[in-house]
């Protein structure tokens, strides 16, 4: 007999949902985290009384109402809805693009004159776009991609907007109305008392090793438990058989400042290409705080080396075709899950990262 049930590889949602799971059936987890704590990049530190997200902003948003349920039965939500602010080169603008954007940006009123500019600035673009900045374009016009898109992306990729491939921009809502609610999703909020206390539900009565690196000590950490729950990067848990898979880091510095409030809004983009970091987020804004000092976070993009945390897979032709020969290896393993943003190489939002793990979690029947 093993000793646990499941042996969790990595801490993030993924493998928390399945530890929650897993021990409403009694059933027992160990979980292997590198860092020193649990809770991926979800984890928030206590600055000041603020709820710091240390891995940047953290905003739930779904419209999976399964998933709301399930994160609802956890904890209370407050109701943050997100509204980002773009700064280009001191000029102010509202997130996302709508009509206090087109306004600002033309100095016009209605749909109508927006779609009007929007029809005309798009022609440039002949059929279907073939890259980001075409499809960008086909979206909201050269005007707006210029100052508010394609110094952002740029800072963001490390590379050409030319080279981004289109449907990277598809995830930006574009809408003729006075609605600066970045989300279309039904449900949005951020946990009342900070994404920690969504950590602590969902490990609640795991055993847990921190600063412990599961692929090191593979050979140990698989012979404790019936099954492996790897949320880690695919190739490294193959060796780097096929190559090393490609992403974009990140690298955050944040700053207590001595006034109760810095930028007026929880999140700013910075869309200009000279600014080198990409947004600045101000932690207090997230629950509404009253502090009388704020903690701001500048973000900035970064090449990613092994040694660095991946945050953004670089989803491209090449790097699919890489991750498609590891996932079949990883199809064929009886005693290994694979799950969450590393391990199936996607650029997941939260609530995809809990939708994917609930799906699996009924293959084996346990939910």
């Amino acid at each position: 007999m093993k000793k646990y049930d499941y042996v969790l590889a990595g801490s993030g949602l993924f493998a928390g949902v399945w530890a929650y799971l897993a021990k409403k059936q009694g059933r027992t987890c160990l979980v292997v985290e590198k860092r020193d704590h649990i809770g991926g990049n979800i984890y928030c530190e206590d600055i000041e009384g603020i709820h710091v997200h240390k891995y940047g902003a953290h905003i739930f948003h779904t419209s999976n109402r399964e998933v709301w349920d399930f994160v609802n039965g956890l904890v209370e939500f407050n109701r943050y809805t997100n509204s980002p602010v773009a700064n280009y080169k001191g000029e102010m603008y509202n997130m996302p693009f709508n009509m206090n954007t087109f306004s600002k940006m033309w100095g016009i009123s209605t749909p109508q004159e927006a779609r009007a500019i929007i029809a005309r600035q798009k022609k440039s673009v002949e059929g279907e776009p073939k890259n980001l900045e075409e499809q960008a374009i086909s979206l909201v016009g050269k005007d707006i991609y210029e100052k508010l898109v394609k110094g952002y992306t740029e800072k963001q990729w490390g590379r050409d907007c030319k080279e981004l491939p289109a449907f990277i921009i598809k995830r930006l809502p574009v809408r003729y109305t006075y609605d600066n609610n970045y989300f279309n999703d039904l449900y949005q909020g951020i946990p009342i008392g900070g994404y920690n206390a969504v950590i602590e539900k969902l490990f609640e009565g795991c055993d847990i090793e921190t600063g412990a690196d599961y692929l090191e000590h593979k050979e140990h950490y698989d012979s404790l438990g019936e099954r492996v729950v790897y949320t880690g990067t695919l190739d490294s848990y193959y060796e780097y058989r096929f190559g090393k898979l490609e992403y974009r880091s990140l690298r955050f510095e944040t700053e207590v400042i001595d006034q109760d409030n810095y930028q007026g809004v929880a999140v700013v983009n910075y869309t200009d290409r000279e600014t080198p970091y990409t947004r600045i987020i101000e932690h207090k804004h997230f629950e509404f705080g009253t502090q009388p000092k704020t903690v701001i976070t500048r973000e900035y993009p970064a090449d990613w080396q092994e040694g660095m945390e991946p945050y953004y897979p670089v989803n491209d032709e090449k790097n699919q075709k890489l991750y498609e020969q590891y996932a079949a290896l990883a199809a064929q393993e009886k005693r290994v899950i694979f799950g969450g943003r590393l391990a199936e190489y996607k650029y997941y939002d939260m609530d995809k990262v809990i939708e994917s793990a609930l799906k699996r979690a009924k293959e084996y029947g346990m939910c």
